[in-house]
């Protein structure tokens, strides 16, 4: 079909207006719909470039040479009697709208027609953020004894990888950090007993995917105290009211997280409420936790829409914080979000910075994460360490069953801060080391004990685990070869060639700056040769651990697949009073299935 050159402008129009319209909707969808904000702008440029494609077919295929004129407009006589004058003009301009409209609907036909062969994506653009990170090396103990790394308490990275392997895919392997998979489950070790608010217990026996090495377990206790016994609360919630927050997985599953928590809150609590889109504003100010029905009905009246300037929000609720602040009582924020910021303080590292400043007023930060497709884990990870808390992320309702209530004391009272532990292993007895996890927690020998360096925090019953793998001196798992002039004859001459290992932790008082050291040495005599004499929490956290370095490659594991690890699980449950062990085995199956290996 041709298209006379005089209809040229028109059909420009046309497509000018089609592209105006379709990147009105983009930015529009931007707002709202900020998941899917890169998808409409890479679409935008398609059809601008496809529609310019169609333009100038239609336009070659016209063997119409003459040059564009100007619409001819008939003047109309002065002399005419002005009724009829007024008439003409209306039945001209009738007859000519008449006429444009159809030829503007020739030329619309076929660029309607290409407009509709352009296809959207198959699936929504993936935008999720995690940090790249490398497994921790094995180490020499001849030329590198000392590990030192922070303790860290989150349990994000578990719910995290669930929820891809519940939506039928493999997680990435940035978004696995073993420690947090082995941390999200409880151990059962003893309660600490005398001044020190956490108990260190450590064992030792057979690595289950390498004969030829030892599984090093270490596990750190904290103090329980029952949610009535808590000291009073000064909680203020921060929640991302965003247009990325719009979905059911997202604001939704937030508010009847919120309430869960709001129900355990006592006449001496106290809550506030911000929320923060383009802006932050208050829409709770502080009220008692016993007035449920507020909380809750201040919750209902939360939708989402508009950019998201998180850093306006945090700064906010640092406000009401401390403007609420109870001396030797919990003042916590609690940030709930996707982490999608995109206005104003985007900068992650000025996220930091801004988050440090703030926690020195002594208010910490629980970061609850919500939702998929443009989920920022690293920024939510991150600022909780920054901000003197923890990390979670929740994609059901039972999982902010178990952060919110159920470990409810763990989540916002801190026993200790600024834990670190470092362990000194014997060049005489142990050949080689490697510390599972932990890989972003790690610190610099002379970081253990300087107290203005920060580390992470425990919770009221939090328990903590760190796995090592050991090769002895003269065993057959070494991955490298000794020095050759390293000096042997010091080594032997030791006195202390009965311990494998020397194990330090520092620890602070919430509200202290100066750090109490814990030591206790760790000696052969520890040693369980067979796997199978080993506790049900040693041979548990292996199997999580053994887990999560599947789903990252599996660089150490040998020929230990899925079955191997399932069958450790099984052997190993144990007590399992909320089912959580029980769901861990399901979900290994469920990663066999999805998995080629």
């Amino acid at each position: 079909m041709k298209t006379p050159l005089t209809l040229m402008p028109i059909a420009i129009a046309v497509a000018s207006t089609v592209i105006m319209l379709g990147c009105m909707t983009a930015e529009n969808e931007t707002v709202t719909h900020k998941d899917q904000d890169s998808v409409h702008g890479s679409i935008a440029g398609q059809q601008i470039v496809e529609i310019e494609a169609v333009a100038k077919k239609i336009h070659e295929s016209d063997n119409l040479t003459r040059p564009l004129v100007k619409p001819h407009v008939t003047a109309i006589p002065s002399a005419l009697p002005e009724q009829v004058t007024q008439a003409q003009v209306r039945r001209e301009a009738l007859s000519k709208q008449k006429a444009r409209t159809r030829e503007v609907m020739r030329f619309s036909s076929p660029l309607t027609a290409a407009l509709s062969q352009l296809r959207h994506p198959a699936e929504p653009l993936d935008r999720e953020n995690y940090q790249h990170f490398d497994d921790n090396p094995v180490k020499r103990a001849a030329e590198q004894p000392v590990s030192t790394f922070s303790i860290d308490v989150d349990t994000g990275a578990y719910a995290n990888v669930r929820r891809f392997l519940n939506q039928g895919r493999l997680p990435r392997e940035d978004a696995v950090r073993i420690e947090e998979l082995v941390n999200y489950f409880s151990y059962d070790y003893p309660q600490p007993e005398g001044k020190h608010p956490f108990s260190v217990n450590t064992e030792l026996s057979a690595t289950p995917w390498n004969k030829d090495t030892l599984l090093l377990h270490v596990g750190v206790q904290g103090k329980d105290i029952a949610k009535q016994a808590l000291p009073p609360s000064n909680l203020v919630f921060l929640v991302d009211v965003s247009g990325s927050m719009q979905s059911p997985n997202k604001l939704e599953l937030l508010k009847n997280s919120m309430k869960l928590l709001t129900k355990q809150l006592r006449a001496q609590d106290r809550v506030s409420m911000v929320v923060y889109a383009g802006a932050s504003g208050i829409v709770l100010p502080p009220t008692t936790g016993d007035q449920t029905a507020t909380i809750h009905q201040a919750l209902d009246k939360l939708t989402a829409g508009g950019r998201t300037n998180g850093a306006a929000g945090i700064k906010l609720a640092y406000q009401m914080a401390q403007q609420g602040f109870v001396k030797n009582g919990i003042n916590r924020v609690i940030l709930s979000t996707d982490g999608d910021f995109n206005v104003g303080t985007t900068d992650f590292e000025a996220l930091i910075d801004l988050i440090e400043e703030k926690r020195k007023g002594g208010v910490s930060l629980t970061t609850l994460g919500f939702g998929m497709g443009n989920y920022n884990d690293h920024l939510m990870e991150q600022i909780a360490d920054a901000g003197n808390g923890n990390y979670a992320y929740i994609d059901t309702l039972n999982e902010a069953q178990k952060v919110l209530v159920d470990e409810m004391s763990s989540t916002l009272n801190t026993i200790a801060k600024d834990v670190k532990i470092q362990i000194e292993f014997n060049p005489a007895q142990v050949a080689e080391y490697r510390l599972i996890g932990y890989e972003n927690r790690m610190l610099k020998r002379e970081d253990f004990n300087n107290d203005k360096i920060d580390a992470g925090e425990i919770g009221a019953g939090h328990s903590v685990t760190a796995l090592y793998e050991l090769s002895l001196v003269g065993g057959k798992g070494n991955y490298t070869d000794p020095l050759r002039y390293g000096s042997r004859s010091l080594l032997e001459k030791s006195a202390k060639n009965h311990e494998l290992a020397f194990l330090r932790l520092r620890y602070k008082q919430p509200g202290g700056d100066t750090s109490t050291l814990l030591e206790q040495a760790i000696n052969q005599q520890h040693i369980q040769a067979e796997l199978t004499g080993s506790s049900n929490r040693f041979r548990f956290a292996a199997s999580v651990a053994a887990f999560g370095q599947q789903l990252r490659g599996a660089d150490y594991l040998k020929d230990y697949g899925y079955d191997d690890i399932l069958a450790l699980a099984r052997q190993s449950r144990g007590n399992d009073p909320f089912g959580y062990r029980g769901k861990f085995v399901k979900l290994v199956n469920l990663a066999k299935s999805l998995s080629s290996r």
